[in-house]
């Protein structure tokens, strides 16, 4: 299984931070975001490779990054600006063709937070046969839903509806940017953009694959967290801090982060 962490956006919400630091380099909780991410990534005994893919602004960063990392590939995908990014699903199509990966993958956005085992929801995913997977999660509020992707699952918690950003959500279990794409279904990435689709955000090709082969939802609880805005970045960064014992912040900053 390879996993692949999306680390090439712009992050436009979160200038000026984001105008010299990759989001997922901004630290919450004392430690760069992606470090969390990391963690989870390698309870995962059957990843044997994290590729990394961001832009030629950040590449450099993440490249350092991965040097204290065993495992760990950065693919710069030759974007300078949000004008010309390929977009989440064009950056998988990249690094899929670039480290010509045939096997199970693991997609993580690179600001998505969460409680969860990834070696339960990989387990989840493969008891499924020939299946891909989502992570959903009941966020408890229609706004709230009203920016996401909403879901609908049958009875064996597999996926019948997904809707990206509804002005009407039918309920509020959302998906969330944890993905588990099964090797047969990984060419069908290059289908979908190659029939025009949009190439942002990921959750626009489940949708797509969810009418045309089985894709589940795995359910989870506990704490995630979904760093959009500077107020979402201050939340993340108090409640991670909190979790460690470290001090409330009233502002977010980067300096004292300890």
């Amino acid at each position: 299984m390879k996993a692949i962490i999306l680390a090439a956006g712009y992050a436009t919400r979160l200038r000026p931070l984001t105008d010299s630091i990759a989001k997922p380099l901004l630290p919450v909780g004392g430690r760069p975001m992606i470090d969390w991410i990391w963690d989870k990534v390698r309870e995962v005994d059957d990843v044997d490779a994290v590729h990394v893919v961001t832009n030629a602004r950040y590449a450099g960063d993440f490249e350092r990054w991965a040097e204290e990392r065993d495992g760990a590939v950065v693919h710069d995908d030759g974007t300078s600006s949000n004008e010309d990014r390929l977009g989440a699903i064009g950056d998988i199509a990249f690094v899929l063709d670039r480290a010509a990966i045939d096997d199970d993958v693991l997609v993580i956005a690179g600001d998505n937070l969460f409680d969860f085992s990834l070696a339960e929801y990989v387990a989840f995913g493969r008891s499924n046969g020939v299946a891909s997977c989502v992570a959903v999660h009941d966020v408890g509020d229609r706004e709230v839903a009203k920016r996401m992707g909403v879901v609908a699952l049958d009875a064996d918690d597999r996926i019948t509806a997904l809707v990206e950003k509804p002005d009407d959500p039918p309920s509020t279990l959302i998906s969330t940017a944890t993905y588990l794409v099964h090797r047969a279904h990984v060419p069908l990435i290059g289908r979908y953009l190659g029939e025009g689709n949009p190439p942002d955000p990921p959750g626009r090709f489940f949708a797509w694959l969810h009418t045309r082969e089985p894709v589940y939802g795995y359910r989870f609880g506990g704490e995630w967290l979904d760093i959009g805005n500077p107020e979402e970045l201050l939340e993340a960064d108090n409640r991670l801090r909190a979790r460690l014992g470290l001090p409330q912040r009233a502002e977010y900053t980067l300096s004292l982060q300890s």
